[in-house]
């Protein structure tokens, strides 16, 4: 399947250019309190679904405001939303949804970063496509810069697939609740990827049990990197 590479902020190159973001997502699922499986009251980071819009749904004032639920009432808020989201994804408690609202000021290299989202100018986007590259979506923000629209910046809607292979991960640490789902585990210094898992239709996703974690293809640097683009580092991760 080729080498896989950890991509993350190039903070270099952004405290060179200056720009600033602060923005949040729409629409989100709220925090989930007591999970009855694990007793955690938790909120999940970089389970983002720009694509998603919440006002074709009747109770879309209910995922504007942040807060933990108990579960029941989780469950409930998830499966209205679970229609109009990427099947088969589990939108654990804190799922973001539709447009980054907020204030976007400065310049910006090729890709920016807001905490885990990434954003990507869309003329290098189209030059990316072009390339061949598999699964790269970007969608339009409500980001504003001096009370003017943003446009030139898109949101990459990356997908969560894939997995740490838990030869990275102490033996003797518990599986995932069965409840809620929550791995009650800090990031490994050596991540390894689960090569089974792995998705053969994306060069650009997520960990799925680690989604603040973006991972690209061979494919996916080589394109970066021949089209002069910056704003990321790659970090090559090992396989098993």
């Amino acid at each position: 399947m080729g080498r896989f590479f950890w991509v993350d902020e190039d903070n270099r190159v952004a405290d060179g250019y200056g720009g600033r973001v602060n923005a949040s997502h729409r629409w989100g699922l709220p925090g989930l309190r007591d999970c009855p499986g694990c007793g955690e009251t938790w909120s999940s980071s970089g389970h983002a679904y720009p694509s998603v819009d919440l006002s074709l749904l009747e109770q879309h004032c209910e995922f504007e405001r942040a807060r933990p639920e108990p579960y029941p009432e989780f469950v409930r808020l998830r499966e209205l939303v679970r229609p109009l989201a990427p099947p088969g994804d589990s939108l654990p408690p804190g799922t973001e949804f539709g447009p980054l609202e907020g204030k976007a000021l400065g310049k910006y290299p090729s890709f920016a970063w807001l905490g885990s989202s990434l954003l990507v100018h869309h003329l290098d986007l189209e030059s990316l496509q072009e390339a061949g590259l598999q699964g790269l979506v970007g969608y339009p923000t409500a980001l504003t810069a001096r009370q003017k629209p943003v446009t030139d910046l898109l949101e990459l809607e990356v997908l969560p697939r894939g997995a740490l292979h838990p030869d990275c991960f102490p033996p003797d640490e518990p599986p995932p609740c069965s409840t809620c789902g929550r791995l009650g585990l800090s990031r490994p210094d050596e991540p390894l990827l689960d090569v089974a898992s792995l998705p053969a239709d994306l060069d650009l996703f997520r960990v799925g049990n680690f989604a603040t974690m973006v991972i690209g293809t061979e494919r996916f640097k080589d394109a970066v990197e021949q089209l002069g683009l910056d704003g990321l580092t790659f970090r090559e991760l090992p396989t098993r």
